[in-house]
């Protein structure tokens, strides 16, 4: 350990390794990296970002004119919001001390072009970390992982100088999620212990004798301990395959409530389209409702009445993807609204207001709607099957 306690020396097969462990939002940790990179002078520079985040750090435009579409199209809408709620979550703090979130990658990536070092992108990409996190919890998991996302960017919590010195001995995607990593400890793999191998490999293969790494400091003791072992990047990289019981209980479902409803109306046509009735209007109503709460463009909310008795029927469709889908269309966001997004969302006239929530708001609404009218209309379904045995 270096005589800064920030500053970590590794010797191991005849390279130095220089690890400088910063804060994400700390203006002292960008002026480090600076200084130990001019004064060591290294073959190359690891920084803690893949190739998605180092491209929106040099463009900062570019999300700007993304087109929201394409997005959904890429199956990014996820990815989109994860990154928004850690963004938001760190901006948030950066604007309330004055400094860029950030800052020290950007110093780190700015160090290295000044001096014609190597620069080393180590992270593992993103999207892979989140879709190993989010096959490592059931259902519940799922709903609370997304409930402290969304709460991550519209909470107006501030933080204190201390509270931020605490922050430097975590990731930056892990201070935002550690109430969830506590209620699913295991979760510490994929999101801390992965990517400490993934980052301890990518600096041993940086070329040269002297390497110097910009890391998050809570990949520090990890990454001391796993940069003297081998890792499989390939193996780390892999998304891990999707359980088959989701998909066969999603289906059971319907294909239940199908034979249900055709055996009704052969034992009481009468009584089937009752069944009929009471599920077109408990779905298709509950699920408009939802979009009217929103204040949903009246094509949405027709879009919600006729779509979600038949989404409730098909496991792979959801009553507000296409509610959320009109909208979009007719109020068409552009991802500019994002940036807005964790200023506009501290009032509820600002919440409503943008296009972005606005669009959020009808789709989480309409399949809220949808699946409190499946309940309902799926149990009158069954009374009348019983009614009429």
């Amino acid at each position: 350990m270096d005589e800064n306690q920030n500053i970590t020396r590794i010797s191991n097969n005849g390279k130095e390794y220089i690890l400088v462990g910063t804060a994400h939002v700390s203006k002292h940790s960008a002026e480090q990296v600076k200084e130990v990179i001019e004064k060591e002078q290294p073959n190359a520079v690891c920084i803690e970002l893949d190739e998605q985040r180092f491209q929106a750090i040099k463009d900062d435009n570019r999300w700007k004119n993304m087109d929201i579409f394409q997005v959904i199209k890429e199956k990014k809408a996820t990815l989109l919001l994860m990154n928004l709620a850690i963004s938001s979550f760190q901006k948030r703090i950066a604007k309330q001390f004055g400094i860029k979130a950030g800052e020290e990658m950007i110093q780190g990536i700015k160090s290295a072009e000044e001096i014609g070092a190597d620069l080393v992108l180590a992270d593992r990409n993103i999207q892979i970390t989140f879709a190993r996190i989010w096959g490592g919890v059931g259902f519940k998991g799922k709903l609370m992982l997304l409930t402290q996302v969304i709460g991550g960017v519209f909470s107006k919590e501030t933080i204190s100088e201390e509270d931020l010195e605490k922050m430097k001995s975590q990731d930056s995607i892990h201070s935002m999620l550690s109430e969830f990593t506590e209620t699913f400890p295991r979760l510490k793999k994929p999101l801390i212990d992965e990517r400490d191998q993934y980052l301890a490999q990518k600096i041993k293969e940086a070329k040269g004798e002297k390497i110097v790494a910009v890391l998050g400091a809570a990949h520090v003791p990890g990454i001391m301990e796993e940069i003297h072992k081998e890792h499989d990047l390939k193996a780390l990289s892999t998304v891990p395959p999707k359980s088959k019981w989701p998909k066969i209980i999603g289906w059971s479902i319907p294909f239940v409530i199908i034979a249900l409803m055709t055996y009704t109306f052969m034992a009481n046509p009468v009584a089937g389209w009752q069944q009929v009735t009471s599920w077109l209007l408990w779905n298709g109503g509950f699920s408009a409702l939802g979009v009217i709460l929103a204040l949903g463009h009246p094509l949405a909310v027709l879009t919600a009445l006729i779509a979600a008795p038949i989404t409730s029927l098909n496991p792979l469709m959801a009553a507000g993807w296409f509610a959320g889908f009109v909208q979009a269309y007719v109020k068409k966001p552009q991802v500019s609204d994002f940036e807005t997004l964790s200023e506009d969302v501290f009032t509820v006239k600002g919440f409503w207001k943008n296009k972005v929530t606005r669009v959020l708001l009808i789709i989480v609404f309409a399949n809220l709607g949808s699946s409190l009218g499946t309940i309902i209309a799926g149990t009158d379904v069954i009374r009348l099957f019983i009614d009429n045995l």
